[in-house]
């Protein structure tokens, strides 16, 4: 009986230690949680703020008098505008959706054959991709345009959709993650007679869906963030936040409808990681299929 008493106490230090540290993660990742969470709650203050307060010195972290006079003076600013409104949102959901779905489809063909298959030049295309990671867009703005004029796809939705359907980040995103799928049920599949191309639509990618949904979720963002402003012309082809951007920059009396337009921007990228986080997370648990 005394030697189970000694056990207990014995076992009592570990377990009190290990409470600790569950408790000072909690607040750790409460805290962190809470920053990250900040900037977003300071966006929708600021939206429902009268113009008068936006300029209050020191600013204030809530609203005196909250009202949506913003929201609606933004969208009767982007009524003004030659084409309907409608006409902006379809727009943008045409791009975002189109561009998404693009590289999705070119960056799991491209890391298949990447990750897969051995060919010349093969370390070399790789060491390209991550190369190109280091480099923003705008670095290569100026061959893309001229690309796209001889293309003749300039002032078209074509323009926005074509340039952002390639990504480097995505091509590497998917290329880790089919890496780690053993190559013995990739040889299985050739001795039963499929090819490359049934290997990897039906074989690889449906084992990728995990990846697929965290490059979904940046195309996404990416995409509804694309404004085209180089490019696009013509009113009835701009997308929605370059129409919300034009509304906005009219100075400081268009500010609190510039706060309303970033909340307006912020809902559909939110909703979609919403949506897709279980997938994100099943991606950070499980890293790959093991032999």
């Amino acid at each position: 009986m005394a030697a189970d008493i000694k056990k207990l106490r014995a076992s009592s230090g570990p377990a009190g230690r290990k409470y600790g540290g569950t408790a000072a993660s909690f607040v750790l990742l409460t805290a962190l949680g809470l920053f990250m969470v900040f900037p977003i709650y300071l966006t929708v203050v600021m939206a429902i703020k009268p113009v008068e307060e936006l300029f209050v010195f020191p600013p204030k972290l809530y609203a005196v008098r909250p009202t949506l006079d913003n929201f609606r003076d933004m969208f009767a600013a982007v009524r003004q505008n030659r084409v309907p409104f409608s006409r902006y949102v379809f727009n943008s959901v045409f791009v975002t959706v189109s561009v998404t779905a693009a590289q999705c489809v070119f960056a799991s063909m491209a890391a298949f054959v990447l990750a897969k298959c051995r060919f010349p030049g093969c370390r070399i295309i790789n060491g390209v991709i991550v190369t190109s990671l280091l480099y923003q867009s705008s670095v290569i703005y100026i061959m893309q345009y001229m690309v796209m004029t001889k293309l003749n796809i300039i002032d078209s939705p074509l323009a926005l959709i074509l340039p952002a359907a390639a990504s480097p980040m995505g091509v590497f995103l998917m290329r880790q993650s089919i890496s780690q799928i053993p190559d013995a049920m990739l040889d299985a599949a050739k001795v039963d007679g499929a090819g490359l191309f049934r290997i990897c639509w039906q074989i690889v990618i449906p084992n990728q869906k995990p990846a697929l949904m965290t490059l979904m979720i940046f195309a996404f963002q990416a995409a509804w963030n694309i404004q085209g402003g180089g490019v696009i012309f013509r009113e009835q082809y701009k997308t929605l936040p370059a129409a919300v951007a034009q509304v906005s920059s009219s100075g400081m009396a268009r500010a609190g409808v510039a706060m309303a337009a970033a909340v307006f921007m912020l809902v559909p990228p939110v909703i979609v990681f919403i949506l897709a986080q279980r997938y994100v997370i099943e991606t950070m648990a499980h890293s790959g299929i093991k032999e």
